[in-house]
């Protein structure tokens, strides 16, 4: 399905949510009772109404569908990315070719 607003994006995730809430057999206050937020908060998710990150977060998780935020999350990043380098040593800069094929 191609959405062409965020909105419609909203809608399409708040519908999906009601449905696997329905067919887990639980009202809108119970799923907000078990998720930890306000039944205001369930109630503006399935209508497509912004809501926190932390409510939707939450409220995938006691659907059962954490899976669909997970294909959210980048994989795993190698712990080398975040290794800081040794402030003593120079920068390496890639060569700049002037004019007369000398680098800078």
């Amino acid at each position: 399905m191609i959405f062409t607003s965020r909105e419609e994006m909203l809608i399409a995730l708040g519908e999906n949510l009601r449905e696997a809430r329905l067919a887990m057999n639980i009202s809108q206050q119970t799923a907000a009772e078990r998720s930890g937020i306000s039944l205001k908060a369930v109630r503006n998710i399935e209508s497509g109404i912004n809501a926190s990150t932390f409510s939707l977060l939450s409220l995938c998780r006691t659907l059962g569908k954490t899976d669909w935020i997970m294909t959210l999350a980048p994989p795993e990043i190698h712990p080398a990315l975040f290794e800081q380098r040794n402030p003593l040593q120079k920068r390496q800069r890639a060569g700049v070719k002037r004019k007369g094929g000398q680098n800078a």
